[in-house]
């Protein structure tokens, strides 16, 4: 029987897998989620490099978030994420939800860089 972190590391592998057949070009946005916090990155495989990233420890949402771990503070961090996309000049992305469910956070994560303009 596998144990947890080798089952997610099957199922990120398994994602990273279809994301990069389907990506063309298209900087990956990677999403890390942890007990306390969301982290949201932009990154180009291509060049190695991350273009822009945003979290729910940023100084323009700390104040404003009571906590970090529910879903309106991963909402926030998928908009401010769109609005530093837009400003770089990024408008289309490759959702990568790593080896998480589609759900809860990680989707409300997607839903508000949707908000924010981003299309994935």
């Amino acid at each position: 029987m596998l144990k947890p972190e080798e089952r997610f590391a099957r199922r990120r592998r398994r994602t990273r897998y279809w994301i990069r057949k389907r990506a063309k070009g298209k900087p990956r946005l990677s999403v890390f989620r942890s007990n306390k916090h969301i982290y949201g990155q932009i990154i180009d495989d291509e060049r190695g490099h991350t273009l822009v990233t945003a979290s729910s420890l940023d100084r323009a949402l700390r104040e404003e978030l009571g906590k970090g771990s529910d879903k309106e503070a991963a909402r926030r961090v998928g908009r401010l994420l769109a609005e530093r996309a837009r400003a770089a000049g990024i408008e289309k992305v490759v959702f990568d939800r790593g080896g998480y469910r589609y759900h809860g956070r990680v989707k409300a994560l997607a839903d508000g860089a949707r908000e924010g303009g981003l299309q994935f």
